[in-house]
């Protein structure tokens, strides 16, 4: 599975973005997908994540009510819809996918390159 985030760029705070991430491969629906986010000088911390129906969908508690994930299985995308951008979003944001799925890191088989978000006051 390869793995293509997009979507990133400059925003105010207060704003939204929109990334996507684009996966290769016909077993798509199968993975779990999750973002993760690594702001300088901190380790990459969970976001969101989502499972192949898209019926269960996770959140780090400080996206909720903010950020919403979804997927699109006939377009092997995923889409993170991210409103009320606030400074400490400021971020690489990276796509996953894991067969297991959940918070961390290391369950996840396969990266995207990342997408800088970056929040400005």
């Amino acid at each position: 599975v390869q793995l293509q985030a997009s979507g990133g760029g400059l925003v105010q705070a207060g704003g939204s973005l929109r990334l996507s991430c684009a996966a290769s491969g016909r077993t798509f629906s199968s993975y779990v997908m999750g973002w993760f986010r690594q702001a300088p000088g901190k380790e990459r911390e969970f976001v969101a994540s989502i499972n192949g129906s898209g019926w269960i969908i996770r959140y780090a508690d400080f996206v909720k009510g903010r950020f919403t994930m979804s997927r699109d299985n006939a377009k092997n995308t995923v889409y993170l819809q991210m409103n009320r951008l606030k400074l400490e979003d400021t971020a690489v944001y990276y796509c996953a996918a894991s067969l297991i799925g959940g918070p961390k890191a290391g369950v996840y088989d396969y990266w995207g390159q990342g997408t800088l978000v970056t929040v400005s006051s």
